[in-house]
């Protein structure tokens, strides 16, 4: 029962088609009675030719005929059509479902499960549940239809009958000894795939870095590493299978002979028909075929079992829960953040932040300084939510933040980065994914503003130009003012600099500076800094030391009363 729960959300994405799938995997059972006949049908033309009775066995041909040509022709391949279009239908919401949920999970699940997990979850193993999809609705058909048969078997011949179920029966004990043994192959296969999906997709988006730094032989020999384990898992999986595949094959072999000595001497005895005898050698030849497609639905339905178990863990939010939101809006908003005893750790990790208490007031240039790893991003990956408190609550404008809805508070807040993420877009495109109405007299508004506009007219497609994976043909200070760009094109209330400035050069530095300061007189601005030489005119600087607030005050007082921002300074300024 709870290898068929897994099936549920399955279930629920062909809902809508469910009448199609019923149409179809009918005609395949309907397909499957046909060849019951098709079998009893022989038997009669055999027999009425031994008789000479040839009107009877042109009439039984005849019949044989229309049934191949109509039900096993034309209508099941109208049935096998609406199947693969269903499962090409399934491969589609699947991936796309899978992504949506990959989408919610929160960011500690990308801080343990790798890219290149995520991606094989979304791609591979939605393709095998899709593919397989079908493959399962023919073979119940083909159950179904065998199972008739065996009452046919069992009302011409009893002794037939359990010599069929004793050899079906065995193989089934072989399955369930051979399942365990391949399902565990397969998933420590998907481990290892997804070690070297999430490499090679490293590898590409870091080609640059790799030439740079010459580690391109490292890298190799670690992806020869994996592709090793990778063989060495399949090379199992194939003495596994040898194995399995020489027990059904002497099983079939069994079958065959066990049948056919028994029919010739309850022939020979006159205890059954010759109709039975040739339906019987067209029906042995079925169920030594039905081993076979056991056999290798058993290899089907191990890659699926593990394949349903893993997408589903992101359907069903098994490695994590989503992130929950709230109803609430805020109409009138003055951008006023607060954080109120707030203690905060990453996953393993001790408190980054402890009893933290802070209020960023609007309409002011705010600073967040400190030495790297005292907490300063950490406010801002709490701010907007990708990470939540552990304990304390962070308000905004009074309401705490976790009860306002999901677009409110990305509509209000908004982080550019030191490392910026770029789509593999056209500029113009990167600015609408943000708002799809948007006018290129508003977006050229915001690169201006970001000091963009000038190279960008530079480029031959101009706001047309594809920026390559990760803006790959974009500087690092380039793709800081595109990031600044878009944001302020988005017109949040609030806007966080994480660093966002520490690749551009002196004067577009002092041009987003001028920028940041206009913004100021009705936004809610808050740096943080590394480069305390771009913070030094900021209406208020905190400085944050072990995850609490040890000082704050404008750039010449604090070089007098504290300690940590004067040698923070002194280190600067020896440094440049």
């Amino acid at each position: 029962m709870k290898n068929l729960k897994e099936f549920k959300p399955l279930i629920k994405l062909v809902k809508k088609d469910i009448k199609r799938i019923i149409f179809a995997s009918a005609i395949i059972f309907l397909s499957g009675i046909c060849e019951i006949f098709t079998g009893y049908l022989n038997g009669r033309v055999v027999e009425a030719i031994t008789n000479l009775e040839i009107k009877k066995a042109l009439i039984f041909l005849a019949i044989y005929f229309v049934l191949e040509l109509t039900i096993d022709g034309i209508v099941l391949q109208k049935a096998n059509s609406v199947l693969y279009k269903e499962e090409s239908k399934l491969t589609r919401k699947l991936g796309f479902e899978t992504y949506k949920k990959a989408l919610d999970l929160p960011a500690v699940a990308y801080e343990k499960t790798s890219s290149g997990e995520i991606i094989n979850r979304i791609t591979n193993d939605a393709d095998t549940l899709s593919f397989a999809f079908g493959r399962l609705l023919r073979m119940i058909s083909s159950l179904v239809a065998s199972f008739i048969i065996i009452i046919y078997v069992f009302a011409n011949s009893w002794v037939v009958g359990i010599e069929i179920l004793l050899i079906v029966l065995i193989l089934l004990l072989i399955i369930r000894k051979y399942n365990p043994l391949l399902k565990g192959i397969h998933k420590e296969r998907k481990v290892e795939q997804d070690k070297f999906t999430s490499l090679t997709n490293e590898s590409i988006r870091g080609i640059r870095e790799i030439k740079t730094l010459g580690i391109k032989k490292n890298l190799i020999n670690n992806i020869t590493g994996i592709i090793k384990n990778i063989y060495k898992k399949s090379e199992e999986e194939i003495d596994i299978q040898k194995s399995f595949d020489i027990k059904t094959k002497l099983l079939r072999t069994i079958l065959e002979c066990t049948v056919f000595a028994t029919c010739l001497i309850l022939l020979y005895y006159h205890k059954t028909s010759l109709t039975f005898f040739v339906a019987m050698t067209y029906y042995v030849y079925r169920y030594t075929w039905l081993i076979d497609e056991i056999n290798d639905l058993t290899q089907t339905y191990q890659r699926v079992s593990v394949s349903i178990s893993r997408v589903n863990d992101i359907l069903e939010n098994r490695l994590y829960q989503d992130q929950s939101f709230g109803t609430k809006e805020i109409t009138n908003i003055k951008g006023v953040i607060e954080f109120k005893n707030v203690t905060f750790s990453y996953p393993e990790e001790e408190n980054i932040l402890n009893n933290f208490s802070v209020k960023f007031e609007p309409n002011k240039k705010i600073a967040v300084v400190g030495a790297s790893g005292q907490g300063k991003s950490t406010l801002f990956n709490l701010i907007t939510r990708i990470f939540d408190t552990n304990e304390g609550e962070i308000l905004l404008d009074n309401i705490n933040i976790k009860d306002l809805t999901e677009e409110e508070l990305r509509k209000n807040i908004s982080i550019i980065r030191q490392e910026p993420f770029v789509f593999n877009r056209t500029i113009k495109e990167n600015f609408e994914l943000i708002d799809k109405n948007i006018t290129l007299n508003k977006i050229r508004e915001s690169t201006k503003m970001a000091y963009l506009d000038d190279y960008i007219n530079t480029l031959p497609k101009k706001y047309d130009t594809v920026l390559g994976e990760g803006g790959v043909n974009l500087s690092g200070g380039q793709k800081q003012r595109l990031s600044i760009a878009r944001t302020l094109s988005k017109g949040s209330k609030i806007i966080l600099f994480d660093e966002a400035t520490s690749a551009l050069d002196n004067s577009s530095q002092d041009y987003i500076k001028k920028t940041i300061d206009n913004l100021v007189k009705d936004h809610t601005i808050i740096i943080v800094a590394h480069r305390l030489s771009t913070i030094m005119d900021a209406d208020i600087i905190y400085v944050v030391n072990k995850g609490q607030i040890v000082a704050e005050g404008i750039h010449k007082e604090l070089l007098k009363t504290n300690n940590i921002y004067k040698n923070l300074y002194e280190t600067e300024s020896l440094n440049s």
